[in-house]
């Protein structure tokens, strides 16, 4: 066979090939459970193929397979699967061979770039070390290499930014490490594991067309795994599509987006907020399965804005929150996070705060709680400055304005029970006359924010993240607050999560007449649930209108560069 007819070959077969996976965990001493049940794909040279599902998929466990970067001693991979990277067993190679081959010809992107680099050492030295193992090159060839690819993924002032520590880079910025590293030896497949879950819809835009366009230069195929099949329209070439650890769907990416055949497929694509549209309520997962088609959705559109006629419960005037740093052995240096910031919140009305990291949304929610001590401005609580009222004077107004926090596993204290999380508040507050009342109302809630009452005896560690928000929403209501700040609080959740929690938002709007302050970079999210949108950058307020004049009329250069940074689904 002449080499072209062989080159004709290659081409013609899959770059990894991928037949009956199972992957088992150990649960105990003598069980095991399976986690991916029999799946199969193949991954087409020069090609991106999306691998999407929800958090417990199994998705990211497939791609950890066929790294070899699954535990030892408590998982183990059937003998009858089969991983096949250009024709060679990856599951019959020694470890050696895995090890040599996986960072060279196979590499990976992690979803948290921050656990991912060693905090001790300079940007430049590890991708470096990556280098001199693969390529043999010596350090000063090196640093020039690694220099070159921090220019080639878009870091500023490589030169420098080289000698630079994980810590003292930017989230974006040190994603944009992570693909340096993993281009270095010019791998034929990269592996990209929620490489944007965590960031701003801007630097999450810059990734996405970074992996694309080097892709496309250095002829690479592309796993992409993310749980936001908006994110998969704007990438993907072919979608894979998981759930319970199976495959549901597989195909052509605009087959997938135009004619899904999977009610799990469908449920994926509604559950996310559109830009276009605004439903009474958004679907969930149960809406399209066990043989429902999403028929009996309420299809009404729900209206949002502020007439300014509306009841003024809180009105910010001029806040400002200044961070001090030493400089030199007597110096300091004044870092201003927030500076002029003034709205007004309607009484059973939602402002949406949107910006980058950095731009101060979450300092100006901090603020209003008095966990960050305000340096400038009023906060007027029906006419009560709650920023400048002493510790004693706040406490009355402590139940009624509370905050649910970004990241649900952190915020639950796991040496409590449910029970004791939700009567500790009523408790301090002295809501309810005695502990079997104050049980009564926690059982109630539970109920409400759709727990069963078998929760209130279990720990955090035994719920999901969307469970845990549930909870942490349910915490707050202990209190019957007025004002609820939500800074991030569907951020880190699966799509139909989020959807489901912003359901229960709504809700609880609606039956209880709470503000919300809520505090995203999802823009999407923000136009569905937001009667007001206010736009913050650099720690100043760029715009301040009702949600759809903003997202149909904006006025800012800086609000136009967050919008056409949204993920639209599929690209004509």
């Amino acid at each position: 066979m002449d080499s072209t007819n062989q080159n004709q070959q290659d081409n013609a077969q899959p770059l990894l090939r991928v037949r009956d996976l199972r992957v088992s965990f150990r649960s105990d001493k003598k069980t095991m459970v399976e986690t991916v049940k029999g799946i199969s794909f193949d991954i087409p040279r020069n090609t991106t193929v999306a691998l999407v599902g929800e958090s417990g998929s199994g998705k990211s466990v497939s791609s950890l397979a066929v790294m070899g970067l699954l535990p030892k001693d408590n998982s183990s991979i059937a003998p009858t699967s089969v991983i096949e990277f250009e024709g060679r067993n990856l599951l019959a190679m020694s470890l050696e061979e895995r090890r040599d081959m996986c960072g060279k010809e196979i590499s990976m992107i992690f979803q948290e770039p921050m656990t991912s680099l060693n905090p001790v050492f300079t940007v430049g030295f590890q991708i470096g070390e990556v280098l001199q193992l693969h390529m043999g090159m010596n350090p000063k060839q090196a640093r020039a290499r690694a220099i070159a690819l921090l220019e080639e993924v878009g870091i500023p002032s490589p030169a420098t930014k080289i000698d630079a520590y994980p810590s003292q880079m930017s989230g974006g910025q040190q994603q944009r490490v992570m693909i340096a590293m993993a281009i270095a030896c010019e791998p034929k497949l990269l592996i990209a594991d929620e490489p944007t879950t965590a960031l701003d819809v801007t630097i999450q835009k810059q990734i996405i067309d970074l992996i694309e366009a080097l892709r496309k230069r250095h002829k690479m195929s592309v796993l992409f795994i993310t749980h936001d099949l908006a994110l998969v329209g704007e990438i993907a070439d072919e979608v894979i599509v998981m759930r319970h650890g199976e495959v549901r769907e597989k195909g052509d990416v605009r087959q997938i987006f135009e004619a899904p055949q999977d009610p799990y497929t469908k449920a994926l694509l509604m559950c996310r907020p559109s830009l276009d549209t605004r439903p009474w309520r958004l679907p969930v997962i149960s809406d399209y399965m066990n043989g429902h088609n999403g028929a009996d959705l309420d299809l009404r559109e729900r209206t949002r804005g502020c007439s300014g006629q509306e009841d003024t419960l809180l009105d910010v005037r001029n806040l400002g929150k200044s961070f001090y740093f030493r400089e030199g052995l007597f110096g300091r240096k004044e870092f201003k996070a927030v500076q002029d910031v003034s709205f007004k919140l309607a009484r059973g009305k939602t402002l949406g705060v949107v910006g980058e990291s950095g731009s101060g949304k979450t300092t100006v929610g901090l603020t209003l709680m008095r966990l960050h001590q305000a340096t400038a401005g009023q906060a007027l609580f029906e006419g009560k400055d709650i920023i400048g009222m002493s510790n004693k004077d706040f406490m009355a107004y402590k139940r009624r304005i509370q905050i649910i926090f970004q990241n649900p596993y952190a915020s639950l204290n796991p040496r409590f029970t449910i029970g004791q999380i939700l009567l500790e508040p009523m408790r301090i507050h002295q809501i309810g006359s005695n502990d079997e009342e104050r049980t009564e109302m926690a059982m109630q809630l539970l109920q409400k924010v759709g727990l069963p009452q078998q929760a209130y005896h279990r720990y955090p560690h035994e719920f999901s993240g969307g469970q845990r928000q549930r909870i942490a929403i349910a915490r707050c209501l202990t209190l019957r607050p007025e004002i609820l700040v939500c800074d991030e609080s569907v951020s880190a959740l699966d799509v139909s999560v989020q959807a489901q929690v912003l359901n229960l938002l709504q809700d609880l709007q609606e039956e209880f007449g709470m503000s919300y302050v809520f505090i995203s970079h999802d823009l999407s999210v923000v136009k569905y649930l937001a009667d007001q949108v206010m736009v913050m950058h650099q720690g100043k307020v760029v715009e301040l209108a009702n949600s759809d004049e903003l997202y149909h009329n904006p006025t800012h250069a800086y609000t136009r560069q967050l919008l056409s940074a949204i993920p639209r689904g599929l690209q004509n």
